[in-house]
């Protein structure tokens, strides 16, 4: 028996169906916080169970009778730690004989702050004694391209990553490999930094976009101080802003570039590109 965390969400649901191709159906639980999100999963014969980080009672429940997990971690700007402590006591009393979790890249070295969670849950996984495999996801390329319509607006893609290297991949590749982890055999113990075959700065992403689209698109590098004023003034709260500036200004030292090829290798095939992804952004 197989089960996803967060199976409504972006990345659950890529997880979810990459599972199908393979698993019965009968063998992959839904593990959600809202049941009423999956009725398209349950008529497709999939175990819809609840399970809500915030309310542990949910969670003994929802793992009952499960083999493998796949804990994707809770989308909290912050608090994300007791949360994922919840679901690591939970595979415990199931006596999971694999978790796997969804980190960061260089989520044990990373200054950025949205490694210290990630690190902590994987301190965590390892004191719980849980067979389990860390998979250290790198930048999303989506997080990129939320703002491709304003760059094409406004002829500019703004950050504060300098000439910083951005192992970035889609969702689909990381669930692709989380998914490879999760069925393949001897896993426990091992960890994966993912990362995408070929990194870019920011200026290169820009020069693609206008590439593409045929719209004059520049990449201007900005402080750190005045991206956070641009991010709070299209009105995303002050402290989510604060972790993507934090993002850019970690990727300014290269922690969110990586090169191993661990990713491409897990699933069978190169990652998807930068310029595919802005292609298919750009065909909606």
């Amino acid at each position: 028996m197989y089960a996803v965390t967060g199976a409504t969400g972006q990345l659950g649901r890529l997880a979810i169906e990459l599972l199908l191709k393979t698993v019965p159906a009968s063998q992959i639980v839904a593990a959600v916080r809202t049941p009423s999100k999956a009725l398209d999963l349950a008529a497709r014969g999939v175990i819809v169970r609840e399970a809500d980080y915030s309310r542990p009672e949910t969670l003994s429940t929802a793992l009952a009778g499960v083999d493998k997990l796949l804990l994707i971690s809770s989308t909290e700007v912050s608090g994300r730690l007791p949360q994922h402590r919840a679901v690591i006591e939970a595979a415990q009393k199931a006596k999971v004989s694999l978790l796997a979790y969804t980190s960061m890249l260089h989520a044990d070295t990373s200054g950025a702050q949205l490694a210290l969670e990630h690190r902590q849950t994987e301190e965590a996984i390892a004191t719980s004694g849980l067979p389990a495999a860390i998979l250290r996801n790198g930048w999303y390329t989506e997080n990129h391209l939320m703002a491709l319509p304003a760059a094409l607006e406004h002829g500019a893609f703004v950050g504060a990553a300098k000439d910083g290297l951005f192992s970035s991949a889609p969702r689909a590749d990381y669930a692709a490999a989380a998914v490879a982890v999760l069925t393949a055999p001897d896993q426990a113990g091992k960890t994966y930094e993912l990362a995408a075959d070929k990194a870019f700065t920011l200026a290169d992403l820009a020069a693609e976009m206008a590439h593409q689209s045929g719209k004059p698109v520049v990449y201007n590098d900005l402080s750190a101080e005045a991206y956070q004023n641009v991010l709070t003034g299209i009105g995303l709260p002050d402290d989510f802003a604060a972790l993507l500036v934090d993002a850019d200004v970690a990727a300014s030292r290269d922690e969110l570039f990586h090169d191993s090829g661990a990713l491409s290798k897990l699933i069978g095939r190169p990652t998807t590109s930068m310029k595919d992804s802005i292609a298919a952004a750009l065909r909606g």
